[in-house]
């Protein structure tokens, strides 16, 4: 999954496609390089950021999907709202990934169990989530058994029956955990050793790490007090080393910035099991 921001403010690449033109043209070379969805979000969720009002986001979104539906790019559309997501699934949007889960607009469950009683195949992602960006950090503890892992289950496993009871079909829900939406950095490195416990629930993983702040914590400049974390755009190769050990764990998908570099890392996942490297 391909990452396309149309936002003038988001963490890694706010502006750089803001215009259509630009976003058009990108979201064409990350499916050249192989992205099997190209995912346009119009709303950035860094922390802090300030939400766009519907028809903001809508004069971000649409344009783009509908240009790189027509250049025959499979599109996810990057939304929490109901009005988004139903106007980018009929300009031919074949994902909503909600990074919410239906709960900032409980509604996008309804315009997916729509698309499925009319027999679509729409894919939907439910994201680990508990506030808005300007308020997330505040919710970023896990003091019950099991820590973060077992309320990011639990509250991943709410979200799933949320979306099933509403009428979506449960075969096509993936799950998120949601790296750094509410989250520290060692909430993250739990999640993502944990995986397998996340597979239980029976849903195939979304994992989005690119880029990140913890990466960038991870990477920091010790010689400096504070250390300096590394720099958004040199994060790739901590990023890579993320998605072999997500492919690893057969994760369904992974979102990321560097299309090109991913997938030489699942190449090389793919080709160490064939040889039966997982079986050592």
């Amino acid at each position: 999954m391909g990452v396309l921001n149309v936002t003038p403010d988001s963490f890694s690449d706010g502006g750089r496609w803001a215009d259509v033109d630009a976003a058009l043209a990108h979201g064409r070379r990350l499916a050249a390089e192989g992205a099997d969805l190209v995912d346009v979000g119009g709303e950035s969720t860094r922390p802090g950021a300030r939400r766009p009002d519907v028809a903001e986001e809508l004069d971000r979104v649409l344009p783009v999907v509908t240009g790189l539906v027509a250049d025959g790019v499979a599109v996810s559309v990057d939304t929490m709202r109901a009005e988004v997501a139903a106007a980018a699934v009929a300009a031919g949007a074949q994902v909503v990934n909600d990074v919410s889960g239906g709960l900032a607009d409980p509604a996008v469950l309804d315009v997916v169990a729509d698309a499925h009683r009319a027999s679509s195949d729409l894919v939907y992602v439910a994201m680990h989530w508990r506030a808005h960006s300007h308020e997330m950090t505040g919710f970023a503890s896990y003091d019950g058994p099991g820590g973060v892992v077992a309320g990011v289950v639990a509250e991943l496993g709410d979200r799933l029956a949320a979306a099933v009871a509403a009428g979506v079909g449960e075969d096509r829900v993936v799950l998120d955990p949601g790296l750094g939406f509410a989250k520290t950095g060692d909430h993250n490195w739990s999640l993502l050793a944990a995986l397998p416990a996340l597979e239980a629930l029976g849903r195939p993983l979304l994992v989005g790490a690119s880029r990140k702040s913890f990466l960038g914590s991870l990477l920091a400049d010790t010689t400096t007090e504070p250390p300096t974390p590394r720099d958004v755009g040199e994060r790739e190769a901590a990023n890579v080393a993320v998605s072999t050990l997500a492919a690893c764990a057969g994760v369904w998908g992974l979102r990321v910035h560097d299309v090109r570099a991913s997938l030489d890392a699942v190449a090389v996942v793919r080709r160490w099991r064939a040889a039966g490297g997982d079986r050592a």
